[in-house]
């Protein structure tokens, strides 16, 4: 279905005369084939450890009650909220999270652009609160694999506004938006499956007329190789630790707005 919804939108960015990058479209595939090693090191890893920490859990809400898939639901959707925002606003988040968005072009294919060192920028850790509150690892990956399903069908120009859809649920014109890397667009739209949490803790915001989206990375230059694109921010992460003077400026090099 995944590779049917794209080459469809390839046809209609053609079509409408939008190009198709062929060169940004080799790079995202050239992340994802690097990225399978260590999906599957992050699977067998992060398994274990949710898996331990879900035997020293004081409480275990049961796994076939519907009522703790619907506490599960909008729980998970907080914690990725909150996950989402941190890999923008913490360096060390970032060098993981900026992967996602070095593609110059809004497509379908340019959501599977994901960073291959999540393991080690720990934004799992925002998970782990889940379990020790009760929700069994299954429900927490299942239902956080959802939302990265449901965000594949964000990434496209072909869908328009929704209208009070996007009063609840992200959709792809909040998506866009949070992909663009013009100053006034920055850090917006963190949701995964709903917006709410945006509207709540205030970093909704929706595109202006006079202000088109441009796609990429601020104060990066493009670059079409996979794996610059996925260890470049942590190589600066280390330059500026290197050269950093007492522990302010080293916190700020490893933990500071990117």
């Amino acid at each position: 279905m995944m590779l049917a919804l794209v080459l469809a939108e390839v046809a209609w960015r053609m079509r409408k005369g939008h190009g198709y990058d062929a060169r940004t479209a080799l790079t995202t595939l050239g992340i994802v084939a690097g990225n399978i090693p260590f999906a599957a090191l992050n699977a067998l890893l992060l398994g274990g450890l949710f898996t331990a920490a879900w035997t020293i859990a004081p409480i275990r809400l049961p796994l076939d009650d519907w009522r703790t898939w619907a506490a599960g639901f909008p729980a998970v959707e907080f914690a990725y909220y909150w996950f989402h925002r941190a890999s923008h606003r913490v360096r060390w988040l970032w060098a993981s999270h900026s992967v996602h968005h070095s593609a110059t072009q809004m497509t379908l294919l340019s959501s599977l652009r994901l960073g291959w060192t999540n393991l080690f920028s720990a934004g799992w850790i925002f998970y782990v609160p889940l379990v020790f509150a009760g929700f069994d690892p299954r429900l927490v990956f299942g239902l956080l694999a959802l939302n990265l399903r449901y965000q594949f069908f964000l990434h496209t120009e072909a869908v328009g506004r929704l209208g009070p859809v996007e009063w609840i649920f992200n959709t792809p014109a909040h998506h866009r938006l949070h992909h663009a890397s013009n100053p006034a667009y920055i850090d917006r739209n963190y949701g995964g499956v709903l917006i709410v949490f945006d509207r709540l803790f205030g970093t909704l915001a929706t595109e202006r007329p006079d202000e088109p989206i441009r796609y990429g990375l601020a104060h990066r230059e493009a670059t079409a190789n996979p794996i610059r694109l996925a260890l470049r921010e942590w190589s600066y992460i280390a330059r500026d630790a290197a050269v950093a003077r007492g522990p302010r400026q080293l916190a700020r090099a490893l933990f500071g707005a990117p």
